[in-house]
Formats: structure tokens, C-alpha cells, sequence
């Protein structure tokens, strides 16, 4: 029986996933993906966007095998807004599943943006930017829907 299950859930995975081939070492609990992707588009398109692409990346690799951050930024930043209602559940719902998000300090100072006007546990940076160009350099895929 035990071996019937192991067949019938790797045929599963293999269905699911057979047209990805997974680079070496695959990912895992112990060494997940890190992946950084960056919103600065401001319109509900752009925005609803990427965080579709955070989650088709989420139901791929299993939230366990990947560490997602999301930098907002420039009109991007309209991402993180608690006054954004639709925005912001769908911000919660990804932070429920361990992806984390940053907010531009830079941008909020131009914009004149507070800290209390952002979403519950948004990280703020100095530079969005320069985030992504960090956490790139420590090796983090970088994605821009």
C-alpha cells in the first residue's frame, strides 16, 4: 500500500512539475530559493501583477523551499498602503505564507508617506534599490514581473 501512495504522489509531481527541470541542488527546507522582486509600477495592473508572480512562484516551489522579498518602490511603493484595501489583503495573505516585503524609505520621504500609513510588518530599507542590488549580490534571483 505504502508503495503505491510513493508511486502515485511522485506521478503526481512528476504531471505537475515535469516540464521544469530543477537546477542543482534542488531546493529545499534546509536551502530554499532566495528570490528578491522588485514593484515599481503603481497601477493596479503592475501591482496585482506581481503579486499574482509571488504567488504562482509560492504554489510552485512550496512557501518551505523558497524565501521571497519584495521590494516596493517608486509608485510601487501604493503596494504596501493599508488604504489600499484590496492591495493589502492580498500583501496579508502573502505574509501569512513567510514572504516578506520592503518599502523604499527614500520613496516614502518623497511621497510623504509614514510608517504608520504602511501595512502591519513591512520592513522599511533606506533604498529600496540598493535592496535589490544586495541581496542580488548575495546571490537572491532577482524578478521583475
Amino acid at each position: 500500500m505504502m508503495k503505491k501512495i510513493l508511486f502515485l504522489a511522485s506521478l503526481f509531481t512528476a504531471l505537475a512539475y515535469g516540464d521544469v527541470r530543477f537546477a542543482q541542488p534542488e531546493p529545499s527546507i534546509d536551502k530554499p530559493r532566495e528570490v528578491v522582486m522588485g514593484i515599481s509600477g503603481g497601477d493596479d495592473a503592475s501591482i496585482h501583477h506581481g503579486l499574482s508572480t509571488a504567488n504562482n512562484v509560492l504554489k510552485f516551489y512550496g512557501p518551505e523551499k523558497i524565501h521571497l522579498r519584495i521590494v516596493a518602490y517608486y509608485h510601487g511603493i501604493r503596494t504596501l498602503l493599508k488604504s489600499e484595501k484590496d492591495i493589502a489583503v492580498r500583501v496579508r495573505a502573502l505574509q501569512q505564507y513567510g514572504v516578506e516585503f520592503v518599502a523604499c524609505g527614500n520613496t516614502m520621504e518623497t511621497k510623504k508617506i509614514t510608517e504608520d500609513q504602511l501595512i502591519d510588518d513591512v520592513e522599511i530599507v533606506s533604498a529600496g534599490i540598493a535592496e535589490v542590488i544586495e541581496r542580488t549580490h548575495e546571490g537572491a534571483f532577482y524578478i521583475q514581473p
